[in-house]
């Protein structure tokens, strides 16, 4: 059964139930389902094509929306409306869409009317779409590898690459996911993460309706604005990334008891710093559970829960997913010897749309430690090991590697480094060319609200941490960091003007 019937099921079932509560209206599954209907009635009058944007808020319009593609045999393109002009022009026409669904708010967001290509039909959702009777509709039955969504990753280098995911990707990824953290339908989500990126589809919208559990939206991260959601709604998992975490506790009158609900508190998008960790569980009482996943892995493969769990590791791999860590010649390691994160599984990406070389360069055929046959796996370019409990364990990111002096350097050890200091709120490191060692790391540091430091004073800080050839060379105090929609620091973007 795929996604699609099994959320649209739940109306017939359970049709008072609610499914989302956002920042304009609260969706039973009955509403949710004659939302979907409406949309794609609107989708068939409008468009023919088999891609359809979706430029949409956080909300239980985006869900409809996606649900109303597949309704029709369609494949949604959820649109990152944070990009760049050129970026998304770029998306628009490598994803072959001559149609999008978005509301007025939203096109102001990008700039109006003029921010998108000229020959792409707007389509602005209002109220008016959901009025009347729809017709109502059984989705189609789509080949389980049928693609379902195409994502476009912003990518370390060079511009966004769309990735395809199928029915089965999702589906896969969604139950084992609910196994893996023992999930359950009297759990209430909160998030905001953007619906467009892999963590907000899959763990934050469609996780919890395939579940038939509660979730609460809202479009703008406001950090007292989600405490008093958690206050109000008492969810029992909240999902968010790491700067995030850290902006909450900019909330002077928040307390450990507003959350007492909240069971998992679950991070990902980016690694969760030492400090943020730590003050959020002085703070607040909060243990915060770190994941892993890429977009090309629909996206969760690793998970911490209550019961399992260690300081730094990322979780131990869902059901189905197999893990192997390689050398540079792709030999398997051992326990503990960092190396090239491979994964394998049901939840590995179709492809890279209509890039076959990068395709072929992302997924190879290996074969697995205990496994007989090659499986089709996907390097990360992760660096990262494993240890004698299945816990994964990421050191850093295969390109972003600096070697100095002959020696392997991780920007994140150099960071982690950095974010000790009291007055460090975030930090990233690249390296620049050196004559002598080959390369040498150079630090970008963003203070805390009305800190001042003198980066000799880090650099001494760095040597109390970490060997001296890794101490940062330059460091320089900037407003704020380059991130990506999620804030995940993008240190390709580091030094450059902003």
């Amino acid at each position: 059964m795929t996604l699609t019937r099994t959320i649209l099921g739940h109306a017939l079932r359970a049709p008072r139930r609610v499914a989302v509560i956002d920042d304009q209206a609260t969706y039973s599954y009955a509403r949710l389902a004659a939302a979907s209907f409406f949309l794609a009635s609107r989708i068939e009058r409008e468009t023919r094509a088999k891609h359809v944007g979706l430029m949409l808020p956080t909300s239980g319009v985006f869900p409809a929306a996606l649900l109303a593609t597949w309704l029709l045999g369609r494949v949604a393109v959820p649109l990152n409306y944070l990009l760049s002009r050129a970026e998304l022009h770029h998306v628009i026409h490598d994803a072959d869409i001559d149609t999008i669904l978005t509301v007025g708010p939203m096109l102001e967001y990008v700039g109006g009317r003029d921010a998108i290509p000229g020959h792409i039909n707007i389509v602005e959702l209002s109220k008016d779409d959901f009025k009347g009777i729809p017709r109502p509709r059984w989705p189609r039955r789509p080949d389980p590898d049928d693609l379902a969504v195409l994502l476009y990753t912003s990518g370390t280098s060079g511009k966004p690459k769309g990735v395809m995911l199928s029915h089965r990707n999702l589906e896969a990824d969604v139950t084992n996911a609910i196994t893996h953290a023992n999930l359950k339908t009297t759990d209430t989500f909160l998030g905001v993460l953007p619906q467009f990126h892999s963590f907000g589809l899959t763990a934050l919208t469609l996780l919890p309706l395939h579940l038939r559990a509660p979730v609460v939206y809202t479009a703008r991260f406001v950090p007292r604005k989600i405490v008093q959601l958690i206050r109000e709604h008492r969810p029992g998992v909240l999902m968010a990334v790491p700067s995030m975490y850290a902006a909450l506790l900019s909330v002077k009158d928040a307390s450990p008891d507003d959350f007492q609900s909240v069971r998992l508190p679950i991070s990902g998008g980016e690694p969760l710093p030492d400090d943020v960790a730590t003050r959020c569980r002085e703070r607040f009482n909060l243990h915060i559970l770190e994941g892993y996943g890429l977009t090309e892995t629909a996206p969760i493969t690793h998970w911490s829960t209550p019961t399992r769990k260690k300081p730094h590791a990322v979780g131990t791999p869902l059901p189905d997913v197999d893990v192997m860590i390689v050398d540079d010649n792709d030999q398997p390691l051992g326990l503990h010897e960092d190396g090239e994160i491979i994964l394998a599984g049901p939840n590995v990406m179709l492809g890279y749309y209509k890039l076959p070389k990068e395709t072929g360069a992302a997924i190879q055929h290996l074969t697995f430690p205990g496994r007989d046959e090659p499986q089709r796996a996907f390097r990360t370019g992760d660096i990262g090991h494993v240890d004698d409990e299945g816990f994964l364990f990421i050191t850093g990111r295969k390109k972003e590697m600096l070697i100095i002096g002959g020696e392997n350097v991780f920007p994140r050890e150099i960071e982690e480094a950095l974010n000790r200091h009291p007055a460090v709120r975030a930090s990233g490191v690249v390296g620049k060319a050196d004559a002598t060692r080959g390369e040498v790391p150079v630090a970008y540091v963003e203070l805390e609200d009305d800190q001042t430091v003198d980066p000799g004073d880090l650099r001494q800080h760095c040597r109390e941490h970490i060997a001296a050839y890794k101490v940062p060379r330059e460091i320089h105090v900037v407003t704020e960091l380059p991130r990506s929609p999620t804030g995940k620091i993008l240190r390709r973007k580091l030094g450059q003007p902003q």
